[in-house]
């Protein structure tokens, strides 16, 4: 049987905010046995997630290529996501159009796993142009990506904020020919969960799951998705350098992190950790096809 891994399936360590240390918290990640996927948002980091997959020995390290909705128009400037040189800042100026054959290239390399950071983002608006044109140009670009998903055989990493209803509705003409994705960071409700799951899709959970409850809200929003969601169809994340688990909250995170997820989302599911551990393992072997190792 093969040893199962942590598995940080959604993370940037191949972002600006590691670039002062980006190997030591790679091989900390390592020494913590934790494989990752590092996720691009637009060309520059996709193109670096494959690079960086491929400095390090195979199978330990993956990569997703894709376009952010936040990053087809005009967006606020992340220093920790794209440095604060004039290119970034250029970029961030006029967004970008999703170019297929770059990103075609991308995909066929054997590092890429899955394609995205893609979706729909209704939270990060600007403020130059109706936010009707800049749904739009989500959409064309997310269908860019569907296209390429199907195509390539590699599932989507699914990025949606305040958006559920309108992704769920755009997946499902594509629902039957796409292969089973993920929906990264997952914040809708247990009937978002329940639809998407019917189309196939997975769900990553990080860092906030860990924090206690904001005043005000009922127990445990996130705690009742995952208690609906079955095993198989779990994954952890850290989205690093965002969202540290609750030792390192307010902190850059890094995927070493991840096992604090992992310990949590075994509390919910009332197993012990190393079962929660081996599970998502399983699953992320399957999702996305990782090569079995020697």
């Amino acid at each position: 049987m093969q040893e199962s891994h942590f598995f940080d399936a959604h993370t940037h360590v191949q972002f600006s905010g590691f670039d002062a240390d980006r190997d030591t918290v790679i091989r900390r990640a390592f020494a913590a046995d934790v494989r990752m996927v590092n996720v691009g948002t637009q060309k520059d980091t996709s193109r670096a997630a494959v690079m960086l997959a491929h400095a390090y020995p195979a199978g330990q390290m993956f990569a997703a290529i894709g376009l952010h909705p936040i990053h087809t128009g005009k967006s606020y400037h992340d220093t920790d996501e794209l440095g604060g040189g004039d290119a970034a800042k250029a970029f961030t100026s006029r967004g970008e159009t999703f170019d297929v054959d770059h990103y075609k290239e991308l995909a066929r390399d054997p590092a890429t796993v899955a394609i995205g950071e893609c979706g729909l983002d209704y939270f990060h608006f600007n403020d130059d142009e109706p936010r009707e044109t800049q749904i739009a140009r989500q959409k064309d670009a997310f269908l860019g990506q569907i296209d390429l998903s199907k195509e390539s055989g590699k599932p989507l990493m699914i990025h949606c904020r305040d958006a559920f209803g309108d992704l769920i509705d755009f997946l499902k003409p594509h629902a039957t020919d796409l292969p089973p994705g993920v929906v990264h960071f997952f914040t809708g409700t247990p009937d978002d969960a329940r639809r998407l799951m019917d189309m196939g899709f997975s769900f990553t959970f990080g860092g906030a799951i860990t924090f206690p409850p904001k005043k005000g809200m009922a127990q445990g929003m996130y705690d009742e998705a995952i208690r609906l969601i079955p095993p198989d169809r779990l994954l952890s994340e850290t989205d690093a350098p965002y969202i540290a688990p609750a030792p390192f909250r307010g902190k850059r995170n890094e995927p070493a992190y991840v096992v604090h997820t992992v310990a949590r989302l075994a509390e919910l599911k009332n197993v012990l950790p190393e079962e929660m551990k081996a599970r998502i393992w399983e699953n992320a072997k399957r999702i996305f096809k990782l090569p079995s190792e020697d």
